[in-house]
């Protein structure tokens, strides 16, 4: 117990002579550096409270304004049309007169410079909430939209930190309840009879009539009241009330890059990650992110989700999870072979270099302990029913070593496992392992990772890596912007030495690892092993099949004048329709992230258009005209795409109506049955945010995998899909074996023949049109 002996700052016993003092000057200096770090990141923090609150204005323009009102004061003129008279009536008369007329200058400069900071803040929200830019065809932008870009480009002129714009971001706004309405019927047009579709048309009207327009009235109170009226919603009623499973369910995953391993040294992986998500953490902590923006554009996107990435952890209860946030924490929690560490980053003050990371890490592997009986599965509570769970925490962990060990792993920066197995694309049947890679990821042993940690990184025991999310804290995208930072940093910034080790120099003085101490009774232990035959059955049902499509990509698409999402999303129509015989409700999440904390919105992608297109391709329609069906399909998705993100979608509005109908406790026959519709195709696309960070052309094997989730409906599909550089696109599909209507191997070869089918057609077009027409126009670029 070294370690404990080191963190005792004093000693003292008492003797006949008095009292024996002991000092440990080294715990000490600990203390004091640590404080020290502390104190500079509250003056950090208060620094970036005043920058971010001043903008677009910088703190420096106060004295800009003092020295121009002294300015024309001294010039004999009164630009306060006699303000600063009536300030100085009200000062205390025993300040001499040049005191009073300086005071009086002072104060109205300060009112002054506030009301102008204000005055740009509002002008900076009104040119935020303009989005007719998204809708304007390609190459042809309105006068309105220019002027509109250069108002835009002048107020943002001044480099953000990563919450500057927050307060500046509009609100996102109700929709008209007869426009959603109608929205919702066009959608489900393709889906139902002619019967059906009266019959839910006669539903909408009576919704619209009679409970609907109340409803929306307490919905509007709210968005008045609220930063934003969906927000706190979706994240307590879809997340965080949710009683089953969130492994698999909910959680989703990040894979490693797909041709490369950057070292083959589990330890030296670990290092390099762990350094590289606490510089991500530095930054937020500092706020020295550029705020992520619209691609190509200078328009801002929220950036609330990023507050609550780290020190983050989802604690059960009985009837709703809670998500809890602290403030700092300089240790990770480490799991290796059924053995849960605490890990200290921090030293001194200082952050340890990755090669100190390694060593501390290599400690762990070198561990020969075994488990505390209970200990070894204890993580399949989280991978459980969250009410069992709940119970266990609140009646087991509540005080005493269990507690102290389960503060350790909840407070920590975030979870990492070492795993005994090697994983990736590798061996003789790479995609087979491809496959299994990404179920490991997803679920694991179902003891082996902490799910309701925000985020866990895995480190295998070939140097491949991986990372687990939470998902009620944050959307996709978010997380895809720190797994990107990490893989970059990882590989291009911090690097490995010729034998694979991290660079730097070892403290060898460094304290070991701490093991975490539990006392397990054997009705945790009975719960542990009810909760793992759960989480097994779940994750034996999940069939994964990761996939790169290396025929084409959007290099090739965006030649034919086409979205490549739009495209994507087409394809998955035609490929569903020919793997199930049919059309279905297909969700595809976008982002409303405009909005001040807005997270997603759906686009219903299954579309009378997509689906005309899909029929007329299959029934062997003459290709002009299944070509000329594609373009109008493409054009409604992309229309879809804008709306949603605009505050204009479908379904938020009308989960949020339910909402209300509940807190009223009046039922809606309507809304019953729209928010019971499955979704049996649910697609994502992962954005790529920091290509800049990647050297594809000197390093073009350093291609990311993105990542998955599991199927959302138990007869459907998930499909998640990374555009990656010009020429590839990875596909993530998973479905459950206990379907026999669905097979995810089968549904990606499906994929890819639609792929090529679609791509045959429209090329085809492009071959005749270059015949007749000549060489092609270069396009104009875009002007955002």
């Amino acid at each position: 117990m070294a370690e404990a002996h080191q963190a005792v700052a004093f000693q003292f016993t008492i003797t006949p002579e008095g009292i024996d003092l002991q000092l440990s000057y080294q715990a000490l200096n600990q203390i004091y550096l640590s404080g020290v770090r502390s104190w500079k990141k509250r003056v950090s923090r208060l620094r970036n409270r005043v920058i971010k609150g001043v903008y677009p204005a910088s703190p420096s323009s106060w004295l800009f304004v003092v020295i121009a009102i002294l300015a024309t004061m001294y010039m004999r003129s009164d630009p306060s049309m006699g303000l600063i008279t009536k300030i100085q009536q009200h000062l205390p008369l025993s300040l001499s007169a040049e005191k009073q007329t300086m005071l009086s200058v002072l104060v109205f400069s300060t009112l002054l410079w506030l009301s102008l900071i204000l005055a740009l803040r509002f002008c900076l929200k009104l040119l935020l909430s303009y989005h007719q830019w998204m809708f304007e065809q390609h190459g042809r932008v309105s006068n309105t939209t220019k002027v509109w870009v250069t108002l835009l480009r002048l107020l943002s002129s001044r480099k953000p930190l990563l919450y500057s714009y927050q307060t500046s971001l509009p609100i996102l706004p109700v929709p008209a309840i007869k426009e959603t309405l109608s929205r919702y019927l066009e959608s489900v047009r393709p889906l139902l009879t002619d019967p059906g579709y009266k019959r839910m048309t006669e539903l909408a009207n009576q919704f619209e009539s009679n409970l609907g327009n109340r409803l929306q009235r307490y919905l509007k109170l709210k968005a008045l009241w609220a930063t934003n009226y969906v927000s706190d919603w979706w994240e307590e009623y879809i997340y965080l009330r949710s009683r089953g499973p969130i492994m698999v369910n909910s959680n989703y995953y990040g894979m490693d890059f797909l041709y490369v391993t950057p070292t083959a040294l589990q330890a030296a992986r670990a290092g390099n990650t762990i350094t590289a998500l606490m510089l991500y953490r530095r930054k937020v902590n500092r706020e020295e992110l550029k705020p992520s923006r619209v691609p190509g554009t200078v328009i801002p996107l929220c950036a609330a989700q990023c507050e609550r990435m780290f020190n983050t952890t989802r604690t059960p209860g009985v009837e709703t999870d809670v998500l809890q946030h602290w403030q700092d924490s300089e240790f990770v929690a480490v799991y290796h072979k059924g053995r849960f560490f605490r890990l200290w980053v921090y030293t001194a003050g200082r952050l340890l270099s990755p090669r100190e990371i390694e060593h501390q890490i290599q400690r762990i592997l070198d561990d020969p302990s075994p488990p505390q009986p209970g200990e070894e599965k204890l993580g399949a509570l989280t991978a459980g029913d969250r009410v069992p769970w709940a119970q266990m925490r609140k009646q087991y962990f509540s005080s005493g070593i269990n507690k102290r060990s389960l503060d350790s792993i909840e407070r920590a920066a975030f979870f990492v496992t070492l795993d005994d197995e090697e994983q990736g694309m590798r061996g003789e049947d790479p995609a087979g392992n491809l496959d299994r890679y990404a179920k490991s990821i997803l679920h694991g042993k179902c003891y082996d990772r902490w799910f309701d940690k925000s985020f866990s990184i895995v480190i295998y025991k070939n140097g491949k890596s991986g990372l687990n999310a939470e998902h009620s804290w944050a959307d996709a995208p978010t997380v895809a912007h720190l797994w990107e930072f990490t893989l970059a940093t990882d590989a291009f910034q911090l690097g490995y030495s010729e034998d694979g080790h991290c660079k730097g120099e070892v403290d060898r003085s460094l304290p070991l690892p701490q093991r975490l101490v539990w006392d397990i009774p054997s009705e945790v232990q009975a719960q542990v092993c009810s909760s793992l035959a759960v989480a097994q059955a779940l994750a034996d049902d999940v069939d994964c099949h990761v996939f790169p499509f290396r025929d084409f990509g959007k290099g090739r698409i965006k030649k034919l004048k086409i979205s490549p999402d739009a495209f994507i999303q087409i394809c998955l129509q035609l490929a569903y329709y020919r793997d199930r015989g049919g059309f279905c409700l297909t969700y595809e999440a976008s982002m409303t992230r405009l909005f001040r904390e807005g997270r997603t919105e759906t686009v219903r992608s299954c579309s009378n258009e997509s689906c005309a297109f899909v029929k007329a391709l299959e029934d062997g329609e003459e290709a002009e005209q299944c070509r000329h069906l594609f373009r109008l399909a493409s054009e409604r998705h992309q229309n879809l795409y804008r709306m949603a993100m605009t505050g204009a979608g479908i379904d938020r509005h009308l989960f949020c109506l339910y909402v209300v109908s509940k807190y009223l406790g009046v039922d809606s026959p309507f809304l019953k049955e729209v928010l019971s519709e499955p979704w049996r195709l649910s697609t994502s696309q992962t954005p790529v945010q920091q290509m800049e960070l990647f050297d594809l052309k000197n390093h073009p094997d350093f291609i990311s995998l993105g990542g998955g989730f599991g199927p959302v409906a138990d007869d459907g599909y998930g499909v998640s899909y990374i555009i990656v550089g010009e020429d590839m696109i990875n596909f993530h599909v998973s479905s459950k074996y206990s379907c026999s209507e669905t097979d995810s191997h089968r549904f990606g070869a499906q994929i890819s023949k639609a792929f090529q089918d679609i791509m045959t057609l429209l090329s085809a077009d492009t071959k005749t049109s270059s015949s007749s027409k000549g060489p092609a126009q270069p396009q104009p670029k875009k002007l955002l």
